[in-house]
């Protein structure tokens, strides 16, 4: 059975130039590994640190990220892009030109087998008010149409300051969002049946098992500190790795 594999928190765009080479150098490798090895690959939010869909112009900043992404489809790859609260609204882009099948919010799915719960880990607190708020305004299509009819560089730097008042709403303890998710999978156990729980998010990778014995939390951790995680899964196991 071939591999899936599973990467989030990228956050494409966000750093030096030295650290996005680095990033996308490490993403050219493992779009290697998932060609030769693989089925299917799952981006679990915040790949791109924000993005800004236009009708007849493709923001230049991400065009290696763009071929990879091409090139896998055509290799057969089965590609999905799960956003978050970085990526905001992936548009028709990705679906109608690239071939990747995008998703909102949190899905379950059977892969290989086993039955996986998928989310970014972002609007899981109802209670969050101002996110939620927050996530109306820059998904709203009015709101998208107006920013796609400005100058391009205008909306893209418009979509900078969203993603700069996304961070600074979920500047916490990281600690404490982590332990948010992992309780939130610890319930959702007693709901729905299923083996992983698959999430980013707080950007601290981890893989427990939870009280039920029998399902799993994973954590695919961030690619901005220098380290780059990612998850495999393969013959009903799943496995957290990191590039070197």
């Amino acid at each position: 059975m071939s591999k899936s594999f599973f990467i989030s928190d990228v956050h494409l765009g966000l750093q030096g130039k030295q650290e996005e080479n680095s990033k996308l150098k490490h993403l050219e490798l493992l779009a290697e590994q998932v060609r030769e090895e693989g089925s299917s690959l799952y981006m679990v939010g915040d790949i791109l640190d924000y993005w800004m869909e236009f009708r007849h112009v493709i923001p230049k900043y991400f065009e290696r990220f763009f071929c990879l992404l091409g090139t896998l489809v055509r290799h057969g790859i089965h590609v999905h892009y799960y956003a978050g609260n970085h990526d905001f609204y992936l548009g028709d882009f990705f679906r109608k030109e690239l071939g990747v099948q995008t998703w909102y919010g949190m899905q379950q799915v059977a892969i290989g087998g086993k039955q996986f719960i998928i989310t970014h880990g972002d609007g899981l607190d109802r209670n969050d008010i101002s996110y939620h708020l927050f996530v109306k305004l820059v998904r709203n299509r009015f709101n998208l149409s107006l920013l796609s009819n400005f100058q391009p560089d205008l909306a893209i730097a418009i979509m900078r300051m969203f993603s700069r008042l996304s961070r600074k709403h979920g500047r916490q303890n990281m600690d404490v969002e982590s332990d948010f998710l992992h309780g939130y999978a610890e319930a959702l156990t007693g709901e729905k049946d299923f083996d992983y729980f698959v999430c980013g998010h707080s950007h601290i990778p981890g893989q427990k098992v939870l009280s039920n014995s029998r399902s799993e939390y994973i954590n695919l951790g961030t690619w901005i500190n220098g380290t780059y995680p990612y998850g495999v899964f393969e013959k009903g196991v799943f496995s957290l790795r990191e590039q070197s």
